[in-house]
């Protein structure tokens, strides 16, 4: 795509989703300071504190509302809503449910890598994205204090999306979980186009486009898929299978097609990876946001679980994964030859790991029933994530004036030691071992041949 061909889609949305959530906004109306539409707020007359305290106590008492449940419960009711079901739970021609299959054990199989890539390439770098951190500056939910359960809910919609074929299909976990996103989406867009009416300066249309536009939906398939496919996976040394590349694509070109995406430009590898190209390209200039958004991410992980990573390691391997011009423009530090030696270890253990188990069918199927339980137990599950409640996707990161992501420092306390750098560690030195023992070995049966030919 020329950065013309671009251009329009930085202005054009997923109308039918903003629909929907006007009408189950009319059903069922949020609590009054999560609206995101209406600017009645601004202009009531302001109520007295205890009033606004009350009627917040009562907001957190009662359960979040549940926009797919509603939607659910109302789309034979009403011909909008019926309209919106009967789209997205209509297959397209070119879904193959055994390609989504394949495609969904294919993230498994590459699991650690994978979300090595997803949290240090396609979210840390993808902060070099100027016009899309405007949007995410705006939520407040990349501030260090939130920050880390953000990635935990985005890494359960990853996890709901490929862990069976039956939760992907209309009506399942995954299934939900994409419509919940894509009305979601429909909310912060609301939300932070009426605030810019009221506020002309808050938000600059004109320069950034609609927030979470066409053009920004595509660009987030793209890093959950293309560029892990052609950037975060060969940089750690792996390389997927032609047919692998072929069934991912299709799987995300699906969720693309689920949560309002256009899908033109996944429906083959070499298109997905011009359209990475064409981002990497067109939207990739870091601006002083970025680097609030990009360290954030940094500190809300220094020392935290699972991986319990220093900060040093954690930039160590986005710079491994980015490179070091843009990580400078990120204005990420620069760790140490003993931290980019970590990182090395860490690529050669997953190619031992992803190589060798792939190669043997029965071991490659039980690794990946094994990591579908594992990535799931520590993401939902655990009490340093989300502590077992599934996240729903409620429009909790409410845009308002105020709300501009500043750079922070993370309040949990930090690991005075690291589990994953440990074992990085002991892989690169047993591989130097083996290299050394191998080298010794070539060297005497070499020097015999040698001397019983001559």
């Amino acid at each position: 795509m020329t950065q013309e061909e671009c251009e329009p889609l930085k202005h054009s949305y997923d109308i039918l989703g903003e629909q929907v959530l006007d009408r189950l906004n009319e059903i069922s109306p949020p609590p009054q300071k999560n609206l995101p539409r209406g600017n009645s707020q601004f202009t009531a007359p302001p109520k007295p504190d205890d009033t606004i305290r009350q009627e917040e106590k009562e907001a957190t008492k009662s359960a979040p509302r549940d926009l797919y449940v509603l939607l659910q419960d109302h789309k034979e009711s009403d011909e909008l809503l019926q309209r919106f079901w009967r789209e997205v739970t209509t297959v397209p021609e070119w879904v193959d449910w055994e390609q989504i299959r394949r495609g969904q054990d294919t993230f498994y199989r590459y699991g650690a890598a994978n979300f090595t890539g997803l949290a240090y390439q396609s979210l840390l770098g993808g902060m070099g994205a100027a016009r899309v951190v405007e949007t995410l500056a705006r939520t407040g939910g990349f501030s260090t204090k939130v920050a880390r359960g953000r990635l935990f809910e985005t890494t359960q919609h990853i996890l709901q999306c490929t862990k069976s074929l039956e939760s992907m299909q209309p009506g399942g976990d995954g299934f939900a979980s994409t419509i919940r996103v894509r009305l979601l989406h429909a909310a912060v867009r609301h939300r932070i186009l009426d605030l810019a009416k009221s506020k002309p300066g808050y938000y600059d249309v004109k320069a950034w486009g609609l927030p979470i536009n066409d053009l920004d939906s595509m660009g987030t398939i793209a890093t959950f898929s293309s560029t892990l496919i052609y950037m975060s996976l060969p940089r750690q040394g792996i390389y997927m299978r032609k047919q692998e590349i072929a069934d991912y694509i299709a799987l995300w070109r699906y969720v693309a097609y689920v949560i309002g995406c256009p899908t033109d430009h996944f429906e083959s590898p070499p298109k997905a990876k011009a359209m990475m190209e064409a981002l990497l390209l067109y939207e990739i200039h870091p601006t002083e946001t970025s680097k609030i958004m990009a360290n954030n991410v940094i500190k809300c992980l220094d020392g935290q679980p699972p991986g319990y990573a220093s900060a040093d390691f954690l930039t160590a391997s986005a710079r491994w994964l980015n490179g070091n011009e843009l990580c400078d423009e990120l204005g990420l530090m620069r760790p140490s030859a003993y931290y980019w030696a970590l990182v090395a270890g860490q690529c050669l253990f997953f190619c031992v790991f992803s190589y060798t188990y792939r190669s043997v069918p029965s071991w490659d199927a039980k690794k990946i029933e094994m990591l579908k339980r594992v990535f799931y137990n520590l993401i939902v599950h655990a009490k340093y994530g989300l502590k077992g409640v599934e996240s729903k996707f409620e429009f909790k990161y409410v845009p308002e004036y105020s709300t501009i992501t500043e750079m922070g420092e993370c309040e949990e306390e930090k690991a005075t030691h690291s589990y994953v750098e440990r074992r990085n560690l002991q892989t690169l030195v047993f591989a130097a071992g083996a290299m050394v023992i191998g080298s010794f070995v070539a060297f005497k049966v070499t020097n015999s041949i040698v001397r019983s030919i001559f």
